[in-house]
């Protein structure tokens, strides 16, 4: 087995550095049982909605020996995207739809690969180590593995923490068959804090470090194939894709750094995007629109459904228009979430009109029974 010295190992951390990682830190490749009981605990518990892909490779997930198992050291990485203005500073603005800041740039997956792949060449090159390379996409859990390696710690929100760069932090992973001397694990905590868990706009913690994904704003307008449940729209605002809320809460965003990465400035057209631009996009101009950027990956029509739910709540009559011409739109999601915003906007003689004209036409039960729910809502008021 190959052992690296720690004058060998500073040199593979400068290596790292140099290719324009911010932080560089080693951990074993084993980091125990902990991470894979709290998944274990956090499958059976339901709480990852449809994202059945956590569950069709959980034992991959619950140790990177599982997944490999002569991986010895893992090199893990951290590549700042802080943002230069507080992400939650539109959710004043309801014509404006919200984009996360990591997704406003170029797709963190392509720039953090890349560079984990000249790192890992050197290393076979140099070392004659045998290495993977691993970004979100894949079944380690990264945060375990940068909690152990020092880069930080995971808070409250379950995201990790860094002292140095706050809640903005991209990683990627090296696993390494080479023992290399690793790094002291994170001693940060969040104290008494509950920053993060009371910005959360859908109560989605049911306590600190505890997740129900179902509720959060991420997974329903990112993950979930599915439509977003009726009880879940009103509070997500104008987040068309993903939300910040819990990391732009946390106070040791004090120590946060704006991000030099060019690849990561966000498009013009990201930065505060009028709602009636987006509502109309088809699928050539939203992939136009979002080529390069992760937004892309969702495809137009989970995309357009985010959007509708977003006119829904700004309560906006002038946004009439557009809703009905989606209210015809060939996605099944965009129609239903097109029947929802209808009914946040119009008086009851209007969604009757509406519905006399349209529902007729419709063939799907759950569109049908969007249309009964949002009319019986009016008639309650």
């Amino acid at each position: 087995m190959t052992s690296l010295t720690e004058i060998q190992k500073a040199e593979l951390i400068d290596q790292a550095l140099s290719v324009g990682f911010d932080v560089a830190r080693i951990a074993p490749a084993d980091f125990g049982d902990l991470p894979g009981v709290r998944l274990e605990q956090f499958l059976e518990a339901d709480l990852h909605g449809d994202m059945d892909w956590l569950e069709n490779r959980k034992e991959w997930r619950k140790n990177p020996t599982n997944l490999w198992e002569e991986a010895k050291s893992a090199l893990v990485l951290g590549l700042n995207y802080g943002p230069d203005t507080d992400p939650r500073a539109l959710s004043d603005y309801a014509d404006k739809g919200i984009v996360s800041v990591y997704a406003r740039g170029k797709d963190y997956h392509e720039v953090v690969k890349k560079r984990l792949k000249r790192i890992a060449r050197w290393i076979v090159a140099e070392h004659g180590a045998d290495v993977k390379v691993f970004v979100d996409t894949a079944p380690v859990m990264e945060k375990p593995l940068a909690a152990a390696a020092g880069i930080g710690w995971q808070g409250k929100h379950t995201n990790l923490l860094s002292r140095d760069f706050g809640s903005w932090l991209f990683l990627g992973v090296i696993l390494i068959t080479a023992d290399i001397p690793a790094d002291a694990p994170s001693t940060g905590d969040c104290g008494s804090c509950t920053a993060c868990l009371d910005a959360c706009p859908t109560d989605a913690f049911l306590a600190p470090y505890q997740l129900d994904a179902r509720r959060c704003i991420s997974y329903l307008t990112i993950e979930t194939r599915l439509h977003i449940p009726r009880e879940m729209r009103g509070l997500i605002g104008n987040r068309i894709y993903g939300c910040d809320d819990c990391l732009a809460a946390c106070p040791w965003n004090k120590f946060a750094q704006v991000s030099n990465e060019i690849a990561f400035a966000a498009k013009e057209a990201l930065i505060a995007p009028d709602l009636a631009d987006l509502a109309v996009l088809e699928d050539a101009e939203f992939r136009s629109l979002f080529s390069g950027s992760a937004v892309k990956r969702l495809g137009r029509n989970r995309f357009i459904r985010n959007v509708m739910v977003a006119i829904g709540n700004s309560s906006n009559h002038d946004y009439l228009p557009v809703i009905k011409d989606r209210l015809r739109d060939p996605s099944v999601q965009v129609r239903l979430a097109a029947v929802w915003a209808l009914g946040q906007i119009v008086s009851l003689a209007e969604f009757a009109a509406f519905s006399a004209e349209l529902e007729a036409d419709e063939t799907d039960p759950g569109i049908l029974e969007e249309w009964r729910l949002s009319r019986k809502d009016l008639e309650d008021e």
